[in-house]
C-alpha cells in the first residue's frame, strides 16, 4: 500500500474562462478500487490526463506507482489480440493472460484473431486482462461499460472486483456498485473521497442535499441580513476613515477643530469597522458555499402528440442477415401508446437493425415493419458525430423551441458560457445531452432511442428517468444501464 498525494492542484485551458481545478488537495491509497462520477464536463477525464502527465498544472502530483490509461491506444488492429496484449504489457506471461481472460468467460481462441474483428466486449476483456498484469500499475480506467451489453458489464464488473488499484470512471450505477469501494466526486464547489459503493455516496449526498434545502431559505435569509450589516458597516469605516484624512494623532488641526484623541478615536473605529467588515464578508462565503453542491434537479417537462390510433408499430416474423450471418429470426412485437419497451439483447443481437427499420431505414429483411400512418418518430442514435455549428444555433437548425431546448439543457448542467461554444468542442457525454433534448422538443407521436445514456452522468440519467417514469412518453429504447432500463421500461423484449 501506498499514497498518491495531490496537493494545490490547479489548472486550466488556455483560453478558459475559469480552472477547471483550484488549489485542490487529497489522497489516494493505491489499493482502492475507486469509482470517479460527477457532471459531465467537470473535470474527470482532464484529472486522469493529468495523472498521466500529459498537461502542465500548478500544485503536485506524487506517486510511487506507475499509471495506466485504459483503453489502451491501439495503433494496428490488424495484429492479432495477443500481440496488442503483449503491446500493453510486454512482461505478461500467456498462462497468466490466459487465466485472466477464463476469468471474464472469454474463450482463448480470440487471442489469435485480428483485433479489429473482436467485438467491443471482447477488446475490453483482453485489454483489461493484459493491463492488470503489469507490474507497479495503477489503472486509470475510463469508460469501459460503452457499448458494452448487459452480461459483458456484469462479467467486467465480478472481475474488477478481484482487482485492486485503480480509478474507475463509469455513469453505470449497477457496474459501479459490483466493483468499488470508495467513490471520488467532483462536486460543484469541492472534489471529495467517500468510502463505500456508489449507492451508499449517492444516499449521502441525496441526505446532505435535502438538509441544504431545507434550509435553503434560512441560509438565504441570513446571508441577506448579512449583506446589509457587511454594507452598513462599509459605510462606517469609510465615514471614520474620511473624517480622519490628512490627521495626525499627535498633532492638533486648529482648523477643524479635531485633538489627537480624536484622531486616535477616529483610527480605532475604522480599524474596527474594517474588522467587522472583513468578518462578515467570511460568515457570508461560508454560508453559501453550503448551497454550492446542492446539484440541479428540477423538474423538467415535454409534450407528446397524441396518435389517432392505440397502435404505433407492428412487427411481425422479422428475420436480418447480413451475408451469410444471421443475427435476427423471427422477431414479433407491438408498441401502443404509453409502452416504454427496453429492447435487450447481446451485442451483435440485430437491436439497432430493428431500430432504424423501425425510422425508416432501408436495410435487408423478411417479415413485415407496419409503421402508421402520419406517425412522427424523434430518433436519438449511438453517433455524435454529425453534431456540429454552435450550439446556439442548434435549435433554429432543428426547427425546435429554443427557449424549452435551452431550459432542457440548463437542467443538465449546462451553463452560459457552453452556448457560444461550438458542439464538436464539447464531451460526448455533453453531446449526448444535446441529441436527447432536441428529441425532447420534437413534436413526435414516439421517441426511439439507441444507447441514449452512454457517456451521460448519473444525475442527468436520473433526472431524464424522473421525467419518462412521470410523463410516461410511449418510447422503444436500446440501453444496457440495468438501473435506468429497470426505472423507465414498462415492458421488455429479448432477442
Amino acid at each position: 500500500m501506498s499514497l498518491i498525494n495531490i496537493t494545490n492542484l490547479t489548472f486550466g485551458y488556455d483560453g478558459g474562462y475559469e480552472n477547471i481545478f483550484e488549489n485542490v488537495s487529497f489522497q489516494i491509497d493505491t489499493d482502492w478500487r475507486l469509482g470517479f462520477t460527477g457532471r459531465n464536463g467537470r473535470g474527470k477525464t482532464t484529472f486522469l490526463r493529468l495523472l498521466q502527465g500529459k498537461y502542465e498544472y500548478n500544485g503536485s502530483i506524487s506517486a510511487s506507482v506507475d499509471f495506466e490509461y485504459f483503453p489502451f491506444e491501439v495503433k494496428d488492429d490488424t495484429l492479432t489480440a495477443l500481440e496488442i496484449a503483449e503491446q500493453a504489457a510486454p512482461e505478461l506471461q500467456y498462462w497468466q493472460l490466459s487465466k485472466e481472460l477464463n476469468i471474464l468467460e472469454a474463450d482463448e481462441e480470440i487471442l489469435y484473431r485480428p483485433f479489429y474483428t473482436l467485438s467491443n466486449g471482447e477488446r475490453t476483456k483482453v485489454l483489461l486482462a493484459a493491463m492488470f498484469l503489469k507490474e507497479n500499475s495503477f489503472l486509470l480506467i475510463d469508460e469501459p461499460t460503452n457499448h458494452l451489453d448487459m452480461k459483458g458489464r456484469e462479467l467486467v464488473s465480478r472481475y474488477l472486483n478481484t482487482k485492486k488499484g485503480f480509478i474507475l470512471v463509469s455513469h453505470d450505477r449497477s457496474f459501479l456498485d459490483g466493483c468499488i469501494d470508495h467513490v471520488l466526486s467532483i462536486n460543484r464547489a469541492n472534489i471529495e473521497i467517500q468510502k463505500g459503493n456508489f449507492s451508499s455516496w449517492l444516499i449521502n449526498k441525496e441526505r446532505r442535499d435535502s438538509f441544504e434545502l431545507a434550509e435553503n431559505s434560512k441560509l438565504k435569509k441570513e446571508i441577506k441580513r448579512l449583506e446589509a450589516t457587511a454594507k452598513e458597516k462599509s459605510r462606517w469605516s469609510d465615514k471614520a476613515e474620511n473624517r480622519k484624512v490628512g490627521i495626525d494623532p499627535l498633532k492638533v488641526d486648529n482648523k477643524k477643530g479635531w485633538k489627537p484623541l480624536q484622531a486616535a478615536k477616529s483610527k480605532k473605529l475604522m480599524t474596527r469597522a474594517k474588522a467587522i467588515e472583513t468578518r462578515q464578508q467570511n460568515a457570508i462565503e461560508e454560508k453559501s458555499a453550503l448551497l454550492k453542491n446542492i446539484e440541479t434537479s428540477d423538474k423538467l417537462k415535454i409534450d407528446q402528440l397524441d396518435y389517432h390510433s392505440a397502435k404505433l408499430v407492428s412487427v411481425r416474423e422479422l428475420s436480418v442477415a447480413y451475408g451469410d450471418t444471421s443475427v435476427l429470426e423471427k422477431l414479433s412485437f407491438e408498441i401502443e401508446k404509453g409502452d416504454r419497451i427496453a429492447l435487450q439483447g447481446k451485442n451483435g443481437s440485430g437491436k439497432s437493425s430493428v431500430i432504424k427499420l423501425i425510422c425508416g431505414e432501408k436495410i435487408p429483411h423478411t417479415g413485415i415493419v407496419e409503421v402508421g400512418s402520419g406517425l412522427k418518430i424523434s430518433y436519438v442514435s449511438q453517433d455524435t458525430s454529425q453534431l456540429s455549428g454552435r450550439l446556439s444555433d442548434y435549435a433554429e437548425q432543428c426547427g425546435i423551441d429554443a427557449g424549452l431546448f435551452n431550459a432542457i439543457l440548463s437542467k443538465l448542467d449546462f451553463t452560459g458560457l457552453m452556448y457560444d461554444k461550438k458542439i464538436e468542442s464539447l464531451s460526448e457525454g455533453q453531446k449526448k445531452k444535446v441529441m436527447i433534448a432536441r428529441s425532447l422538443c420534437e413534436n413526435v407521436h414516439l421517441h426511439v432511442w439507441d444507447e441514449p445514456m452512454n457517456f451521460i452522468d448519473v444525475i442527468s440519467r436520473i433526472q431524464i428517468e424522473e421525467l419518462l417514469t412521470r410523463f410516461k412518453p410511449t418510447i422503444l429504447f436500446v440501453e444496457h444501464d440495468r438501473s435506468f432500463a429497470e426505472k423507465v421500461a414498462n415492458k421488455w423484449i429479448g432477442l
